[in-house]
């Protein structure tokens, strides 16, 4: 079984753009959310009945998946605290109402001087009930730009959350390929192992056919009936597997394990470009874990910007205005108000530090990123140059095989070969046939693992 080759040109070469720059002035307001799947997917309602293309699959997965919904609440959440981060410098105003009514008692004694006839009179003073009501009003005049320093260290954890999202898109669709191709593979080495248990039950219904006629011996027969058994495990195992590949696959596209999933045969061979100059560069541009470590340099700065900023004094105004008393007369103040801690212990000293250890810590991470997505991306286009060299030597070799085996089937049926001779040949046969549609699994794993590397869904 020949696979024809498909001579598709896919160019894996995009245009690289900038990396990511450095820390811009901060604002109150967060990146936009991560844009949705601009794919109208099929949803897990309409799977059943209909064959799934691989672009249909990873559509179903980017809109139900768990993971990536629980990462776009995780942004939404940082993005909130952005707000958080920034709101100190807007107007903080609160007001309060107090009421009270109270009531006092006096005692004075009264009477002769002897002792004896004195008498103790208490008196009972009214209600009197005292109110208050006050708005008051503050407002951070400057502080050194220690709540901009806040904001933007909050900024780049919202960004890095948005990466993340960007991240788990990436693997949940890698899974979705792998698991994809996967089923279809499965099928492939279901339909050689059919082909295998029918070439043993042929020689089988030979070999007993011999047998009775006294030209062949028993133990042919005993040879023969071990291939259809050794078939029929192979067929067993193909047929699990595709179970396994569906299952997996389900659940990556976020729908019920058990979904009896029909998919297209992608499992050909398409020729690909590589541009190897532009891979890394477009690696480093479009990687989210590169980005998140840049981002957590900038994120590192900001909060050494923070700590440094604490050596200096926050300056605020504040006023209220009101009323007291039942006829609430007016009362008002403004003034204003500067703090400087002037020493805590070192506690600030060894805050700014320990950020600025951390800054060195995350620019030496960002380098060790870089040269992991290095050797990502170059182990992968290795891997697939050496499954497009593996395919034609395999074809090469199922070609080989089917003649050997015809050759073979022929000299049993003429009576001058032996038995051992045919199972020979028909387990080189499936054997290469096997090997033929590993090299084209690996082959489309490889390309989707290479588009993965270089930061392609």
């Amino acid at each position: 079984m020949r696979i024809a080759q498909a001579s598709v040109g896919l160019v894996l070469c995009l245009v690289a753009s900038s990396a990511p720059g450095q820390a811009q002035t901060p604002t109150p307001t967060p990146a936009a959310p991560p844009p949705a799947s601009t794919q109208t997917p099929a949803t897990a309602a309409n799977v059943v009945g209909r064959v799934l293309s691989l672009e249909e699959a990873i559509g179903i997965a980017l809109e139900t998946a768990p993971l990536i919904q629980a990462r776009l609440s995780d942004y939404l959440a940082a993005a909130h605290r952005v707000d958080q981060a920034f709101s100190p410098l807007l107007p903080q105003v609160s007001a309060t109402w107090n009421a009270a009514r109270t009531q006092s008692a006096s005692s004075q004694e009264r009477g002769a001087r002897d002792p004896r006839g004195r008498a103790t009179v208490t008196s009972i003073r009214p209600f009197q009930e005292n109110t208050s009501a006050v708005v008051s009003l503050s407002q951070v005049i400057f502080d050194f730009g220690k709540t901009f320093a806040s904001t933007d260290a909050a900024r780049r954890l919202a960004e890095q959350a948005q990466e993340d999202v960007e991240l788990q898109r990436q693997l949940i669709t890698l899974t979705v390929k792998e698991q994809f191709i996967n089923i279809n593979f499965a099928r492939r080495l279901i339909r050689v192992q059919e082909q295998a248990l029918e070439r043993a039950d042929l020689n089988l219904r030979s070999a007993r056919g011999f047998f009775e006629v006294g030209t062949r011996p028993k133990s042919d027969v005993a040879r023969a009936e071990v291939d259809v058994a050794n078939a029929r495990v192979a067929l067993i195992q193909a047929r699990n597997a595709e179970r396994l590949a569906r299952v997996a696959l389900n659940t990556a596209m976020g729908i019920a394990a058990d979904t009896p999933t029909e998919v297209q045969d992608n499992l050909v061979y398409q020729a690909i470009t590589i541009d190897r100059a532009q891979l890394l560069s477009q690696a480093l541009a479009q990687r989210p874990e590169y980005k998140q470590a840049r981002l957590r340099v900038s994120e590192a700065d900001a909060r050494m910007r923070r700590a440094f900023r604490d050596f200096f004094p926050d300056v605020t105004g504040n006023a209220f205005y009101g009323g007291t008393r039942a006829d609430l007369n007016e009362i008002w103040e403004i003034g204003l108000s500067l703090q400087w801690t002037i020493f805590d212990g070192g506690n600030r000293i060894a805050r700014f530090r320990e950020t600025k250890a951390s800054v060195d810590a995350a620019a030496f991470r960002v380098k060790a990123t870089e040269l992991d997505i290095s050797r990502e991306v170059e182990q992968a286009q290795l891997n697939v140059n050496e499954a497009q060299e593996r395919i034609g030597a395999a074809q090469t070799a199922v070609a080989s095989a089917q003649e050997n085996f015809r050759l073979a089937q022929g000299r049993f049926d003429a009576g001058v070969g032996t038995i051992l001779e045919l199972t020979d040949a028909q387990l080189f046969l499936t054997q290469a046939q096997n090997t033929e549609a590993q090299a084209l699994a690996d082959y489309r794993i490889f390309l989707a693992r290479l588009e993965r590397a270089i930061g392609r869904r």
